[in-house]
């Protein structure tokens, strides 16, 4: 595939969606790159979905077409990886990346299989990569065995495992990008000075503080430390918190007001606030109707529907969020209880779900669409929520999805909110705000 325009990061987001990415190439004068995906069917699943969705990345459109290279080959491989030809230093890279990798979760994941000598982590093309020194060669091969392709953390950070072609690792300094567990004596890095030069150095975007105790992750190979929300926030907004968000809030009720309350129940304030974090429980109040408390499921999540949806209009009122000052919401007659709801977006794959945070858009995409459904049956069951400008029925991964463009942001969440788990046909569709412009 080629690539008109690069920026890495934002590159492998576009991609990533489809399945794994082996390789990229960043052809930096003529500013384009070359992606392989892991195989055939990934690369036609993202070229077939970007004919019909115009990819951007930060405002400029990306063209995709088909490369005439079969393989790639880059530094790396050349330097490091020698395939399948049994090694005890494994070179590892790891695709899909949402979360942190340190050094002590690589040790975590290889160490069942053999004792681990050293781990030196590194940033190169391909992304973020690790080498793994086993104590023996029988330990690295039966490591590989069991986890290549494998997920650390459910649905990301993807094993990608590779023998090493290198005979040592030479490690300097004990830290979180290097570690030397048979010389605990070794010093930490100097400030300034990069651990490995020869292997290239991790960057910063994944060595995000932690703010205490948060969201446990869904399991992935094994079961992790806690990692807090604000690490995988972060993460899908590129290296950065979003602008008025400060990643140590502990408050999660929320209090909505000017709402308007004839039109208003509990199940549309959920559709409506689930786009932003797991819903705990949600209670109109009685004696201002046109006020309700919201409680997520975390402080981030509490701060991501602040951010986003303060001055959204909602049945021609334009709602005010802030925090309240409960904690919490306690269980009464009154309190519609949703934590152990499967509707909740953010059980599985937060990471993923984060990526798509946004304020209300024109745009709605929909998913978990019947397969035999048609752009008519769309129009009718969403036309009651305002003026439809257009649609477009596309499929991904073998599943019928949808882009429906609203005429104002308004009829779009009116829509969202009325619609999001409602039944088409024989399925319950999912419905979000896309960040696309046109179709």
């Amino acid at each position: 595939m080629r690539f008109s325009f690069y920026l890495q990061p934002d590159l492998l987001q576009l991609f990533q969606p489809f399945g794994v990415i082996n390789k990229l190439v960043m052809l930096r004068a003529k500013n384009q790159a070359l992606l392989q995906m892991q195989d055939v069917p990934s690369a036609v699943s993202a070229m077939q979905f970007y004919a019909n969705v115009q990819p951007s990345i930060r405002g400029r459109n990306v063209y995709v077409q088909f490369s005439s290279h079969q393989e790639l080959t880059t530094m790396e491989q050349n330097t490091q990886g020698r395939g399948d030809e049994p090694n005890r230093i494994l070179l590892v890279t790891i695709h899909h990346m949402l979360y942190p990798i340190t050094v002590e979760v690589l040790h975590q994941v290889f160490s069942p299989h053999g004792y681990v000598e050293k781990v030196v982590t590194f940033q190169k093309s391909a992304g973020f990569q690790a080498l793994i020194q086993f104590q023996s060669r029988q330990s690295a091969v039966s490591a590989r065995n069991s986890l290549q392709g494998r997920n650390i953390y459910d649905g990301c950070c993807q094993l990608d495992i590779q023998f090493s072609n290198l005979e040592e690792l030479q490690v300097n300094y004990n830290n979180e990008r290097s570690r030397d567990f048979t010389n605990p004596s070794l010093p930490s890095e100097q400030k300034g000075r990069p651990s490995q030069p020869g292997y290239g150095d991790a960057g910063g975007m994944y060595s995000l503080q932690s703010h205490g105790d948060r969201q446990m992750l869904d399991k992935g190979i094994v079961g992790f430390p806690q990692m807090n929300n604000a690490a995988a926030i972060a993460a899908a907004f590129g290296g950065g918190l979003p602008p008025g968000i400060s990643g140590t809030n502990d408050r999660c009720t929320l209090l909505a007001s000017n709402l308007n309350p004839d039109r208003i129940d509990e199940d549309k304030l959920f559709n409506l606030f689930s786009l932003y974090g797991n819903i705990v429980r949600i209670k109109l109040l009685r004696n201002k109707p046109d006020h309700a408390l919201v409680q997520m499921g975390d402080g981030f999540q509490a701060e991501l529907a602040v951010h986003f949806l303060k001055g959204a209009t909602l049945f021609g009122k334009r709602l005010e969020v802030n925090f309240s000052k409960h904690p919490n919401i306690t269980m009464g007659a009154e309190t519609h209880e949703y934590l152990n709801s499967n509707l909740n977006r953010f059980n599985r794959n937060a990471a993923k779900n984060y990526r798509y945070c946004c304020s209300p858009t024109k745009m709605i995409h929909l998913s978990t669409l019947p397969q035999d459904v048609t752009e008519e049956e769309i129009v009718t069951h969403l036309e009651e929520h305002g003026s439809i400008v257009n649609t477009k029925l596309f499929e991904m991964n073998g599943k019928k999805q949808a882009l429906v463009l609203f005429e104002s942001e308004e009829q779009a969440t009116e829509a969202l909110v009325c619609k999001h788990a409602s039944t088409l046909g024989d399925s319950m569709i999912r419905i979000s705000f896309s960040q696309l412009q046109t179709i």
